[in-house]
């Protein structure tokens, strides 16, 4: 996972390159996708695309894309207008760093700039390029990131259905786990059955990550809500010992869709601390790639 996180950032690095006279817009865009994180997104791109079969980097820039579209997500919810957070990752939020003018702009740019890469992704067919288009504008719509954002705004500090609060984690978290899997069996040209069973591991795995948030915001709160406050989430309705048997179930649902030795496998034990062992598949692909 390390060395996969590597070629993602110095991917990153490569498609938002530092140029003489960078304008404060640029230097925004740079400080939202380029700040320090797990990479979960990209390297679930090309993890599920070895899983299905592809042995190369094809589904990198795809994954990236879907960085570039999480990093324009991430300075949105933080406005002061949505969250109104003041931090991001330990550091000033975009907006609070270079104004809100300029954070709104970038977050366009960046959306701008994730279709520009997936339409033109190397080693890849024209049809294979729409599909991956197609994809993400499904994941950032009102089906999506959009309708997701809206329905947690929206909540309030109202108590809503179960299925409300999960379908908003899904539309906020999962959507782009179902994206990343998807521009993977797009790469891989993988059977509808297979993408079938990866699109719920995906759906499972967003489900739980969104839990395991909540369950690490809610830390230290005198309430046991922590960071979230009156914010509804899943551990506000059901407290931290069902939630977390909330997750154990999504990861068992997960993992079922998996070849126990797998990449997949792998990804998940890595995010979730599993003490399932390594798997060091491919790292010699990749050390190949970064030094290339």
């Amino acid at each position: 996972m390390r060395v996969l996180r590597a070629a993602i950032d110095r991917r990153l690095n490569a498609l938002f390159p530092r140029v003489a006279g960078d304008t404060t817009l640029e230097q925004a865009i740079r400080y939202a996708v380029l700040s320090p994180g797990k990479r979960i997104r990209p390297a679930l791109a090309v993890l599920a695309s070895w899983e299905l079969g592809r042995d190369d980097l094809r589904a990198l820039d795809p994954g990236c894309a879907l960085e570039m579209v999480h990093a324009a997500s991430l300075i949105l919810d933080d406005l002061p207008c949505m969250d109104d957070a003041p931090l991001r990752r330990g550091e000033p939020a975009t907006h609070r760093a270079f104004g809100e003018d300029v954070a709104m702009l970038a977050a366009i740019t960046l959306l701008s700039r994730a279709f520009s890469t997936a339409s033109s992704a190397p080693g890849l067919t024209a049809e294979q390029r729409t599909k991956l288009v197609a994809i993400l504008s499904r994941a950032i719509g009102s089906e999506g990131l959009a309708g997701g954002q809206y329905r947690d705004l929206r909540a309030g500090g109202t108590f809503s259905a179960m299925d409300s609060v999960s379908d908003a984690n899904h539309r906020k978290t999962g959507a782009l786990f179902v994206a990343a899997v998807e521009m993977a069996g797009v790469v891989a040209e993988a059977s509808d059955a297979r993408m079938a069973e990866l699109r719920g591991f995906a759906t499972d795995l967003g489900q739980a990550f969104q839990i395991l948030d909540d369950l690490d915001d809610g830390e230290g709160g005198s309430d046991g809500l922590g960071e979230d406050g009156d914010k509804v989430t899943i551990l506000s309705f059901m407290g931290r010992q069902s939630a977390r048997d909330h997750l154990n179930r999504h990861l068992t649902q997960a993992r079922a869709a998996l070849r126990p030795e797998g990449e997949l496998a792998m990804f998940l034990g890595a995010i979730f601390a599993d003490k399932a062992g390594q798997h060091a598949g491919h790292a010699a692909t990749i050390q190949a790639q970064v030094q290339a």
